[in-house]
């Protein structure tokens, strides 16, 4: 076959090949079959040089001819696919335009958010501050400047995040409990940071974060939101405590939830109580969430020790004053009649939509 015949062959044949291809992939297969570096076009136009020199330039006009009008219809076929990907693309996405418009949901606040800054906003409109305070705490305002003595169960490595480093070379490795450093198991530690750099008279709040050791279950979570309350002032009483609290459960429950102080012990207050909530599942009557009794407790609290008031060189003999301790996530679960507290952890947007 002539070089003649073996450009007006590969003409036909690209011609005929590009009819039949029906995707880009194809296309770009075909163009690297007759122009790649190895194509049929490309290998017949390096015999350029061999053939007779009186025959070379009408060869070479042809086959310069072949390779545009080969380049021509490739860009064609090209173009023709590229309209049929767009027109497939368009049915494929059309939309009706007369349906009505789809709003995007608007994100709110997470359910254990809002009842905290609805605790801050009660406290704030009888005159509290808002404090805040370290997650991680030593053992000294954790415990020892709250009154707790060395033998305490809460400082057991079994009750706290302990945070241990390790050992320098050479001793010993630490063991948990070991270390004067750990995760905040309550927000008490910040009552002795602020009275540490203020004096009395003193009405504040620290919301935060606090981190225990406890499996969770229905009325426990290893982390939890707790909102600590301090007064320190001249002349405050137990009555003055009992009527702060008992506003407080009236605005954020409402006149048909019933309370109860019950004594109880703390080591930095005295006297203490723990004041409980009727349960909201039952309504009083016992169940599983209330674990049959008809209550849940809401919060602990008592009039300060003076004993933490020598921690921080306040004169108990001319100051009295009272703190408080509540759980954000137990209100929510009082408020909403929750079940089981690990609803709020689980994430689970058909249950956090509702709030």
């Amino acid at each position: 076959m002539s070089m003649q015949d073996e450009l007006n062959a590969i003409q036909m044949q690209v011609m005929q090949d590009l009819a039949t291809a029906e995707t880009m992939d194809a296309l770009e297969q075909l163009r690297v079959q007759v122009l790649g570096k190895k194509g049929s076009l490309t290998t017949i136009m390096r015999m350029m040089g061999k053939i007779d020199p009186s025959d070379r330039p009408a060869m070479g006009k042809l086959a310069n001819t072949v390779r545009a009008t080969v380049d021509e219809a490739l860009s064609e076929r090209r173009l023709e696919l590229a309209k049929i990907a767009m027109q497939k693309r368009m049915e494929a996405e059309a939309s009706d335009v007369t349906l009505p418009g789809r709003r995007l949901s608007q994100g709110t606040q997470h359910l254990i958010s809002q009842i905290r800054e609805e605790i801050e906003d009660i406290f704030c409109g009888m005159g509290y501050i808002v404090a805040d305070g370290p997650y991680v705490e030593t053992t000294y305002y954790n415990f020892t400047a709250l009154n707790a003595p060395e033998n305490h169960p809460s400082r057991s490595a079994k009750d706290s995040f302990y945070i241990v480093d390790n050992a320098p070379e050479g001793k010993k490795p630490l063991q948990l409990g070991d270390s004067d450093v750990l995760l905040r198991t309550q927000t008490s530690g910040m009552q002795v940071h602020y009275m540490e750099e203020n004096k009395p008279p003193i009405y504040m709040i620290c919301p935060g974060t606090v981190f225990r050791p406890d499996t969770p279950d229905a009325n426990h979570l290893p982390q939890f939101t707790q909102v600590e309350g301090l007064v320190v002032d001249e002349g405050i009483t137990f009555g003055d405590l009992k009527g702060t609290l008992d506003y407080f459960t009236r605005e954020i429950f409402g006149k048909d939830r019933a309370t109860r102080y019950r004594p109880h012990f703390f080591p930095f207050t005295e006297p203490s109580c723990e004041v409980d909530v009727s349960c909201g599942v039952c309504h009083g009557k016992g169940c599983r969430f209330c674990k049959n009794t008809g209550w849940l407790e809401i919060l602990g609290c008592g009039m300060v020790d003076p004993n933490v008031f020598k921690y921080v060189g306040i004169d108990s003999e001319k100051y009295t004053g009272f703190a408080f301790g509540i759980g954000v996530e137990r209100v929510a679960a009082l408020r909403y009649d929750l079940p089981d507290l690990r609803m709020l952890m689980e994430g689970d947007m058909r249950f956090l939509r509702q709030f």
